[in-house]
């Protein structure tokens, strides 16, 4: 059914099924965030405990502190390039992710890249919510005579004591995002900022311990040069798989920039920059807990433990639960609830969506496999190298097929440009096809198994370049008419 609604100043009629608010291109006076929101929003994100084991897990595998920070800084400078190209076209029109995505696949055929993007955003969230339950627990069990002997208790491998941190935590989440984005904004203003104060006091004690920071440069890696290259290359597809999804859904964020120079700035600022520090900061502090306790202790929670004062463990587990909080929303619940109202404008909210993502998440029951680094590193893999050819195709779509303009009436009817056949964009899913084959060869062909280290990589370039070979006799839809020019939109 269509009815008729107001784009960029235009009566168009619309597909019910294809629109509703939460839809619609941002207004151009509520794009209101400016390189200070999107700072402290990449702060947020980056400084979670899981990122922080990520950094630290580096030294469990033999690297060197100098060959952690190299492999940290290699990924970040990968990603905002990414982050950048990706994020334009939100900006620029105001539109989010599962909107955008149609252009590339189709009307109907953007649903499976949604999906699966929500998928991996709700596996995230279950890996974000077990991990923070554990700074929840640490602390009630501290405060609560008995709690630990919960662990008596279990189900499915789930402790009783765990499952009701989790429950908790859970919870918390419900209440941020029941305010929609207004309270995302507001929450991820302050919660970054809070975690380094942390961070600060955890380096301060690895210096005192090490007595300086020579001890914790100089100590030397475990690895040869060939091993060391391998887990590199590894890591960095691994590290760049942790925000692989937000590649594909920054335009979820950057639908509300003042500017486009707002959301560049703040993202330059707020990922490379923080980033790097967040895992400095992680690679020294586990780098103290060699020398202090003789081997490298990579969960922050198990670290506050080993001062065996409440104070400190209370203040640490809270500022850890913040963190986790903070990346779960902006990274976990935001995408897939946009995912989700895609798939059903009619009988979804921001808010509905978001929930029914997070109840899905418990499924991913994360518990019986967290605590394994070689586990965490092969998943970021996997989730990086099915997520690349999407990037690699919505790059080339917006830059190289529409030369930067897209018909917003298109996203919004079944009679425009964007519907293709029946909906479906063959070439599209060709390319995401041969970009998957490209990702996931070394996992098929044995002898060809190196190739797997590259898989988010391979998959950006192989996409890209299908899908834009593939796409060159198809006419790029575009109109002016509907188009904001570039003054309007916040060109730099």
């Amino acid at each position: 059914m269509n009815h008729s609604v107001e784009l960029n100043n235009v009566a168009v009629e619309v597909d019910e099924t294809l629109y509703n608010e939460d839809l619609a291109p941002v207004k151009k006076e509520k794009r209101d965030w400016n390189w200070i929101n999107y700072t402290t929003v990449w702060m947020g994100m980056v400084h979670n405990i899981v990122a922080y084991e990520t950094a630290g897990s580096l030294l469990s595998l033999g690297m060197s502190v100098w060959q952690a920070l190299a492999t940290v800084v290699v990924a970040n400078v990968v990603l905002i390039l990414a982050m950048w190209l990706n994020s334009t076209a939100g900006a620029k029109y105001g539109l989010p992710f599962p909107v955008l995505i149609r252009a590339a696949f189709g009307l109907r055929g953007a649903h499976i890249p949604v999906l699966i993007r929500a998928f991996v955003a709700i596996f995230w969230f279950a890996v974000q919510t077990y991990a923070g339950c554990k700074a929840v627990g640490a602390v009630l069990g501290l405060l609560i005579p008995g709690w630990n002997s919960l662990e008596a208790y279990s189900f499915i491998g789930f402790h009783l004591n765990d499952a009701i941190s989790f429950a908790l935590f859970w919870v918390l989440h419900v209440y941020v995002v029941s305010h929609g984005m207004k309270r995302v904004k507001f929450f991820e203003l302050w919660a970054g900022p809070l975690v380094i104060v942390l961070g600060l006091a955890l380096v301060i004690w690895a210096i005192y311990t090490a007595k300086g920071l020579g001890p914790l440069f100089s100590e030397p890696s475990k690895l040869t040069s060939s091993e060391f290259w391998g887990i590199f290359f590894l890591s960095v597809t691994g590290l760049v798989g942790i925000w692989s999804t937000l590649v594909l859904n920054i335009p979820d964020f950057t639908r509300y920039a003042r500017s486009q120079r707002d959301q560049v700035l703040g993202q330059a600022i707020g990922l490379p920059g923080t980033a790097i520090i967040f895992a400095l900061m992680s690679i020294i502090i586990t780098s103290g807990t060699i020398i202090a306790f003789g081997k490298p202790i990579w969960d922050p929670v198990e670290l506050l433990k080993q001062f065996n004062n409440p104070i400190v463990l209370i203040l640490g587990a809270f500022s850890l639960l913040v963190a986790t909080l903070s990346v779960n929303v902006a990274a976990n619940v935001v995408s897939p609830a946009y995912d989700l109202i895609n798939l059903m404008p009619k009988k979804l909210n921001f808010v509905k969506a978001s929930v029914i993502s997070m109840v899905v998440a418990v499924f991913f029951a994360p518990w019986l496999w967290f605590d394994n680094a070689g586990t965490i590193f092969n998943a970021f893999g996997t989730i990086g190298g099915t997520l690349g050819p999407v990037a690699g195709i919505m790059i080339a779509d917006f830059y190289l097929v529409r030369k930067r303009e897209y018909d917003i009436k298109s996203f919004y009817t079944r009679s425009g440009a964007y519907n293709y056949k029946n909906g479906w964009n063959p070439q599209g899913y060709m390319a995401f096809a041969l970009g998957l084959i490209a990702s996931f060869i070394g996992l098929i062909i044995p002898a060809l198994h190196s190739l797997y280290t590259y898989s988010w990589f391979l998959g950006v370039v192989v996409g890209f370049i299908s899908y834009a070979l593939l796409m060159r006799p198809v006419a790029p839809a575009t109109s002016q008419t509907m188009a904001p020019s570039l003054t309007e939109a916040g060109e730099i």
